[in-house]
C-alpha cells in the first residue's frame, strides 16, 4: 500500500487530502462550527462587520469575523460549504445515473433509440451550461410555489446542473458498451439466452464504470462551481440558507465597503476546493487513459 502511494504525485497527495478535509468539515458542520448561522437567535446584528481575529477591532468569538447580519463567517462557510457539495454530489449522481442508463441502451441497442438519444444530447449540448440550468431554473421557480425556498432550491439546482451534465456520460458509456458488446464474453452469454437486462447490468456495466469515475471526479467540482455561479447570479440558495456561492454575493455587496472578510473567505474556500478535486480529476484521468499516461 505505501509504495503505491509513492507512486501518486506529491501535488496529487497533498490535493486529495486537502479536499478530504473539507468535505469532511463540511460534512460535519454541525459538530465543527463555533455557531449555527441557520438559527436566527445564534447571532445578533451587534456583532455585524467585526473583522477577522487578527484586526483592530475583532472578536476573539469570530474568527474569521460576521458578515452584515452578525453571523460567523467560519461557520456561514462550513455550512455553505457542506450545501455546495451536497449540491455538486447530487448534480453527479443524477447526471451519471441518467448517463450510464442512456448510454448502455444507446450501445447495445443502437438503431433509432440510440440516434434518438444522441440527437438528443448533441441539442442539450449547443446550449451553455450556465445559460441551460438558468433556463431550467427559472422554470422550475415558476412551476413550483416554494421554489426558491431551502426545501426545493437544493432539487431545482441539482436537476438544472444535471439536464446538461447526463450528456457526457451517455457518450462515454455508450462507446464503451458499443466495444464490449462485441467481445466473445457477450456474445457466449447471448447464446446461451441471457436476459437483456442481466447482459448490461451483471456483464457490460461493471466493465465501463472505470471512465464513468473519472467524469464523476471531474465533473464534481464542476458542479460545485456552477451551483456557486448560480447563487452568486441570485437564481441558488435563499440568504438565509446560504450555499458558497451565497456568500460571495452577500460578501460582493461589501467589498468596496472596507468590509473584504465577507467575501474574499468563501471565494477562497470554494477556489481551494474546486482546484483541489480537479488536480485529483486530472490524475485520475491520465492515470487511466493510457495514451495520455505514455505522453507523461
Amino acid at each position: 500500500m505505501m509504495s503505491g502511494l509513492k507512486k501518486i504525485p506529491l501535488s496529487v497527495r497533498i490535493a486529495g487530502l486537502i479536499a478530504c478535509v473539507m468535505i469532511l468539515a463540511a460534512l460535519f458542520a454541525t459538530l465543527i462550527a463555533p455557531t449555527n448561522p441557520l438559527d436566527l437567535a445564534s447571532f445578533s446584528l451587534s456583532d455585524s462587520e467585526l473583522p477577522p481575529f487578527w484586526s483592530e477591532g475583532s472578536d476573539p468569538r469570530f474568527l474569521l469575523g460576521t458578515d452584515n447580519q452578525g453571523r460567523d463567517v467560519l461557520s456561514a462557510i462550513l455550512y455553505g460549504a457542506r450545501v455546495s457539495i451536497f449540491i455538486g454530489g447530487g448534480a453527479v449522481f443524477v447526471a451519471a445515473t441518467l448517463g450510464i442508463v442512456l448510454g448502455l441502451i444507446a450501445g447495445f441497442f443502437g438503431g433509432k433509440i440510440d440516434a434518438l438519444i444522441m440527437r438528443v444530447g448533441d441539442v442539450i449540448l449547443s446550449f451553455p451550461t450556465i445559460l441551460l440550468a438558468l433556463l431550467v431554473a427559472g422554470i422550475a421557480r415558476a412551476v413550483i410555489p416554494d421554489g426558491s425556498g431551502p426545501t426545493y432550491a437544493p432539487i431545482i439546482l441539482i436537476g438544472a446542473i444535471a439536464i446538461h451534465e447526463w450528456v457526457q456520460y451517455a457518450r462515454t458509456v455508450r462507446a464503451a458498451t458499443m466495444v464490449e458488446a462485441q467481445k466473445d464474453y457477450v456474445k457466449a452469454v447471448r447464446v446461451i439466452g441471457l436476459p437483456k437486462t442481466r447482459i448490461l447490468l451483471v456483464h457490460i456495466l461493471p466493465n465501463v464504470m472505470s471512465p464513468v469515475l473519472v467524469i464523476a471526479t471531474i465533473n464534481l467540482a464542476g458542479a460545485v462551481l456552477t451551483e456557486a455561479t448560480l447563487s452568486f447570479l441570485g437564481v441558488g440558495m435563499p440568504p438565509t440558507y446560504p450555499s458558497l456561492g451565497t456568500l460571495i454575493r452577500i460578501g460582493n455587496e461589501f467589498v468596496f465597503s472596507g468590509i473584504w472578510w465577507i467575501a474574499l473567505f468563501p471565494a477562497g474556500t470554494l477556489v481551494i476546493l474546486v482546484l483541489s478535486v480537479n488536480i485529483v480529476g486530472d490524475w485520475l484521468r491520465d492515470r487511466f487513459n493510457p495514451k495520455l499516461r505514455g505522453q507523461r
